[in-house]
């Protein structure tokens, strides 16, 4: 069963020094975001990304979300990203927006389900940010429910779904938001929204046109 540890900022070093070191060693820890409790992995470790579809029981031709610390990380690790993705980014980030786009060549197709695109958000939560900050890479972030299950609002959530099979859980207490990230696909200068979300699709009407 996972070991659960309170957020707590007087022990924040050693609950980033654990999560640090299971993330760079392959294994996978529930974190709480802006949104919801999501799965944090690297994505540059094939099997920490095996693992995340074990234990979402998923399959593997799905692609993965990514959480980044800063606009310039996103466009790291993606490639002919049009002017749209910033305008979208400066507006929205750090916040409940999933962008998605071509991924660059140095991410591993299986992270991208083989489609070569990739969906990035840059979190608003503190905790999410720091442990990206200190694993040095963007981090594999979906959410930490399995598909038949609603979405983990507070740590007991991911407890009872998947807390046998994970050896962290940081417990934040409830998320903020209990509502997931728009996910907006981008083509060239057009988008489409994929999956509403936390915000309003008519708002991003306003920037989309």
């Amino acid at each position: 069963m996972a070991e659960i540890l309170k957020l707590d900022p007087k022990r924040l070093e050693h609950i980033l020094d654990v999560a640090t070191r299971l993330v760079l060693s392959g294994k996978v820890v529930a974190v709480p975001t802006d949104t919801l409790y999501g799965l944090a992995a690297d994505p540059f470790n094939l099997a920490a990304v095996s693992e995340i579809s074990r234990i979402k029981r998923r399959t593997v031709d799905k692609p993965l979300p990514l959480l980044v610390d800063s606009i310039d990380q996103a466009a790291e690790i993606s490639q002919n990203v049009p002017s749209l993705f910033y305008r979208l980014a400066e507006k929205y980030w750090p916040g409940p927006l999933t962008i998605v786009v071509s991924a660059a060549p140095r991410l591993p197709l299986k992270v991208t389900g083989n489609t070569g695109k990739v969906g990035l958000r840059w979190p608003k939560a503190p905790i999410v940010v720091a442990l990206i900050a200190a694993a040095g890479r963007p981090l594999i972030g979906p959410s930490a429910n399995l598909p038949e299950y609603p979405p983990c609002t507070p740590a007991e959530d991911v407890l009872l779904q998947i807390g046998d099979a994970m050896p962290l859980i940081i417990d934040g207490g409830p998320t903020p938001d209990h509502v997931p990230s728009t996910v907006i696909e981008l083509f060239g200068e057009r988008a489409r929204i994929i999956r509403p979300g936390a915000i309003p699709a008519s708002e991003l009407k306003e920037i989309l046109g």
